[in-house]
Order: C-alpha cells, then structure tokens, then sequence
C-alpha cells in the first residue's frame, strides 16, 4: 500500500503529514510512528501528524513524538496543518478541539490553542503542590534548575526562568526534568528569560523528542507563565533558534498563537516499508 505525505516544518520543527481523511490509513503502531519518523533509516521528523476524520470538529489531528508515543498537542503543526488544509477549522486533538486560520499570504496561521490549566492534577503532577512557584529543584550550581511554573495548554509543560537560556546544560537536566516520578505523564522542559515585558528567549526540551528548534505548545506555556507572574503583559513575542512566535492572551483567556509554517516537499512511501 503506497502512502502519500507531506514534509513540513514550523520554524525547523518538521513533521510528516498523513492525509487519511478521505482514504482512512491502517493501523498505525508507535512502532511504526518511530521507524517513519526516525531520520537515519526513515523519512525523519520531530512528530508524525495523522489527520482523520471527526464526529464533533471538521477533522482529527493525532500527533506521535519522534520516540513513537502518542501526544495530546503540538502548536507548529497545527499552524502547518492550517496551511495544508488551506481554510478556516476547527480540529480535535488529544488535548481538546481547536481553531486554525490559516494567514491570506499563506505564509503561516493563528491558532486557538483554548484556554490553560493550572491545577497540579490538570498538568498532571504527582502529587499536590502550588503550580506557578514549584518548590523542587533539578542540578546543582549556578545553572540550576529551580521553583518552575506548571501549565497545561494541550499538552504539560514546566517553565524556568534562568538569567541566560544558553548556559543551561538541557541536554543533561532535559531528560532529568522530563522523566521525574513528579510528572507521570513526563513533561515538556522550557527554560527562558525575559528580555523585557513584550519579548521573551526561550529554549524547549520536548518529551519524546530531545531539544527542538521551535516548539509552539512551550512558547504558548512559557508565555502564559510570564504573564502569571506578573514579568510580561499579556501579548509577547517568543523567539527560539528556529525563529519567533506572537502569543496573545487574549480577553477570554484563551491563547492565540501566531507564526510562520513552510512546506518541504511531498513524496511517498510502501506502509510495509516501516514496520
């Protein structure tokens, strides 16, 4: 069974898009996820997006991490969705239904991304605790990880503001934070600064995937963490490596991500193939 799909990336975030909404894909294992999304022997990508049909939105988006497990959200591929997909819609995911608009330029889209949570059982954690200045620490020194916020916008996330994102080892503390017992679920690592009240630097580890050059969902969460603690207002541009994103939270207190999406390249692939 020949597959079609689409390569695209969300500020270096990259994702390959399959379209089942029409002709509805097989069953499709984390094994296989893995091995389609593994970039030495597979077609390579940060997530794996499979678009299905839905009961209660214009369609479905399931999101698989480069590891192979499944997740509740992914912010750049929704704006790359928004894209494919060419017009206004409102799309169920793992962590709620959202609204995509894609730009008139077609350069990129906002996204409703719904409204945060912040109760310990909404992230989820294990266990209670006061979510936006968590006692708990990771590492040792001057680039200690330390009294993260905790938020929920689709997907969990803690949030550490440090003096500079670059002199974090986060390729050490990353995995360290994301596997804590505290987070069953595990959890998306951002650490950021604040460069004044309307622009924030931020980097992310991603559960399930390591550090990413964008990451929409932390920059969502990094934003919304901010603003809780009173260190910006409540519009911000957040710029990763991979370039930057505007994240309004807005008078209903639901966040509007806005942001750049391109499309790679198309191709093909035997389902076989991967397994």
């Amino acid at each position: 069974m020949r597959i079609n799909f689409t390569k695209m990336h969300g500020l270096g975030n990259d994702f390959v898009i399959l379209d089942g909404r029409e002709a509805p894909l097989l069953a499709l294992s984390s094994a296989r996820a893995a091995a389609i999304a593994n970039r030495t022997t597979g077609i390579g990508c940060d997530q794996l997006i499979v678009l299905e049909t839905s009961e209660q939105a214009d369609f479905r988006m399931r999101i698989y991490n480069m590891d192979g497990g499944e997740v509740e959200a992914c912010g750049n591929a929704s704006r790359a969705v928004a894209l494919l997909h060419g017009a206004k819609a409102n799309v169920e995911t793992g962590g709620g239904v959202i609204a995509l608009s894609p730009d008139a330029a077609g350069n990129g889209a906002t996204v409703d991304m719904g409204v945060p949570l912040f109760e310990w059982s909404e992230i989820p954690l294990d266990y209670a605790m006061d979510t936006l200045a968590m006692p708990v620490s990771w590492g040792e020194g001057e680039t200690r990880l330390a009294n993260p916020v905790a938020v929920n916008v689709g997907n969990p996330h803690v949030v550490f503001f440090v003096a500079d994102t670059d002199a974090v080892d986060l390729e050490t503390l990353g995995p360290q934070v994301e596997h804590d017992p505290l987070f069953p679920q595990r959890i998306n690592v951002n650490v950021a600064s604040i460069e004044n009240r309307s622009a924030l630097r931020l980097r992310v580890w991603e559960r399930g995937v390591g550090e990413t050059r964008a990451c929409g969902t932390g920059a969502c969460a990094t934003a919304i963490a901010a603003m809780k603690r009173g260190l910006a207002d409540r519009k911000v541009d957040v710029t990763l490596p991979g370039g930057t994103l505007n994240i309004v939270w807005d008078d209903n207190d639901r966040i509007q991500m806005s942001g750049p999406a391109t499309e790679s390249f198309r191709g093909s692939f035997e389902w076989d193939d991967f397994s």
